[in-house]
């Protein structure tokens, strides 16, 4: 592909308008001879930095914001990042031909893959892509970025419409929306599920991870799609409102929707019992899923599937059999007297509140939680967590989870201090130990904070770790000290 095919109609003025552009990268150790090299501002370092080894690699263009001198075109505009986006749709042309694209919080995983399960049972080729992956049907693809760069974005969308692909539900970081990964994925719906607080590490304050995340009604949806959005929180309904001002068809789903309406939520021992309406036709049917959270991704997917025009009999039949997601209130297994250790991904104030808050009506005896917080990551949720924590568990192991460079004991202070009674166990694995040896029946565990990750990040490395194993084992040596 020449140069002048990737920024057709950009109005640019190039030189060497056909050269032949072999790739596009944003990471100078990828670069190979005829690539364009996008040297991009980044939150620690700028990529012109970057741009000596990208050359010496063979770069044959660079892309970037500001004038620099080097022996191939450099290409200058404001937004470089949108430019790479659009510039890598044009290089990676097929995408599928109905995408979804989901944003929120938390819940946005498990929508995407309730999505995908629904439309699968309905016969159509699917695919969902984010923080797990890119899962069709039993494959799953580990990507390691919610919303991936938008070069091997592109490429992804890409190889899935040449494999078949035709409907695809992807999640939408608030890192994604504000970095343009988005900018030349061709939309059809956005959703919203719930906006709490997260990553405001990255972000300056939570007013730019709310307008990060409204982009993707604003500027990401073409005026010819459809916003599908929870409304029982006021950011929901700020959603809604913009997304009506551009002109997008809007269909609100929960206890306050209009078009999916919840109607009562019942939990069981490992289901729960839902009555919710559809543009006013009522519906019940259990849902074999724990926790209210869980039952509003569901019927976020749902929603999303019926508006879509997928017929109201499979979806139906799809939520009476979905299976949970990785991570997500995950049942690793369970002691002799059928206490269970569940593993979640809940890592903000938000989300842990509503794990907890999901494991109580499933719960007899006692609900112990295990948690910790991330470093180089937002220091104000550590005492807020702390303190729901103390609100909502009966007991509590504070512990420790990716303190990257941070000393991690003062981590674990700035906890304790939302949660001064709990204990303290440094040693992720021990606690996890700890926690199983103390179940008694009718107790339940929760491992919270990791969910399907399988590292533990302490400085600049990434040692092998995984919550799931890690509960297995714990259970597997109580039962053997019981013999």
């Amino acid at each position: 592909m020449t140069l002048a095919d990737l920024l057709l109609d950009e109005g640019l003025a190039i030189d060497d308008a056909d050269l032949t552009v072999r790739g596009l990268t944003l990471d100078s150790r990828k670069v190979e001879p005829g690539f364009v090299f996008a040297a991009l501002p980044g939150v620690k370092v700028h990529g012109r930095d970057f741009i000596p080894k990208a050359l010496a690699n063979g770069a044959a263009v660079i892309l970037t914001d500001a004038p620099v001198e080097a022996p191939v075109p450099v290409i200058v505009v404001d937004e470089p990042a949108a430019l790479l986006a659009r510039m890598a749709a044009r290089f990676h042309p097929r995408q599928p031909g109905h995408i979804v694209a989901i944003t929120g919080t938390n819940g946005k995983s498990s929508t995407v893959e309730f999505l995908r399960q629904i439309w699968a049972g309905a016969g159509l080729e699917a695919a969902c892509l984010g923080t797990l992956g890119v899962t069709r049907g039993d494959n799953v693809e580990v990507t390691g970025y919610t919303t991936p760069d938008a070069v091997a974005l592109q490429a992804a969308l890409d190889r899935l419409a040449g494999e078949g692909v035709t409907h695809l539900a992807m999640e939408a970081s608030s890192h994604g929306l504000k970095q343009h990964r988005m900018d030349g994925v061709r939309l059809q719906v956005g959703a919203f599920t719930n906006l709490t607080q997260d990553h405001l590490d990255y972000h300056p304050d939570f007013a730019d991870y709310f307008a990060s995340k409204l982009k993707l009604f604003t500027e990401r949806l073409p005026v010819t799609g459809r916003a599908v959005i929870n409304v029982d929180s006021e950011w929901g309904g700020k959603m809604a409102d913009a997304a009506r001002a551009r002109g997008l068809e809007v269909l609100t789903l929960g206890w306050r929707g209009r078009d999916l309406t919840i109607r009562e939520i019942t939990p069981r021992a490992a289901s729960q019992s839902v009555v919710f309406s559809w543009r006013g036709t009522d519906h019940a049917l259990d849902i074999p899923l724990v926790g209210e959270f869980q039952i509003l991704n569901a019927l976020g997917a749902a929603a999303i599937a019926l508006a879509d025009g997928v017929a109201e009999a499979s979806v139906l039949a799809s939520l009476k059999t979905l299976g949970g997601v990785p991570g997500r209130l995950e049942k690793v297994g369970e002691t002799a007297d059928k206490a269970p250790v569940l593993v979640d991904y809940a890592h903000t104030p938000d989300g842990l509140d509503k794990l907890l808050r999901a494991a109580r009506p499933h719960t007899r005896g006692r609900v112990i939680v295990i948690f910790g917080c991330g470093g180089d990551r937002d220091a104000s949720k550590r005492s807020k967590m702390g303190v729901i924590a103390a609100n909502q568990a009966d007991h509590i192991i504070v512990t420790d989870d990716n303190p990257r460079s941070e000393d991690p004991a003062l981590i674990r202070q700035a906890i304790l201090k939302g949660c001064p009674q709990a204990e303290e166990i440094a040693d992720r694995a021990e606690a996890i130990r700890h926690g199983v040896a103390m179940l008694r029946a009718g107790d339940c565990l929760l491992i919270a904070g990791k969910g399907h990750e399988t590292g533990q990040t302490v400085g600049d490395v990434v040692h092998p770790f995984d919550d799931r194993e890690q509960g297995r084992q714990a259970l597997a040596e109580r039962e053997a000290a019981r013999v």
